[in-house]
């Protein structure tokens, strides 16, 4: 979905490496040599870019019914 803006590990900040990690790939480096250009040398934070799936763009085409859009109504709700 999103990436995560911090390294799970070490806490380093990975959120803002995406697009220039995507550009990178683009115009032909490899993925190790994109890592290593934007400075990211630990495994830990190498796996976030290396393992992240992007499915927000699919997740949106994908219309939520009237039924869900109605349990989701909290006016309605009775407590």
């Amino acid at each position: 979905m999103l990436i995560p803006v911090r390294c799970f590990t070490c806490n380093k900040v990975t959120g803002n490496k995406w697009e220039p990690y995507q550009k990178l790939l683009a115009e032909g480096y490899s993925p190790n040599d994109a890592l290593n250009k934007l400075g990211l040398q630990r495994y830990c934070c190498r796996r976030i870019l290396l393992t992240h799936v992007d499915i927000i763009d699919k997740i949106l085409n994908y219309e939520q019914t009237d039924e869900y859009k109605l349990s989701m109504d909290f006016n309605n709700c009775k407590i």
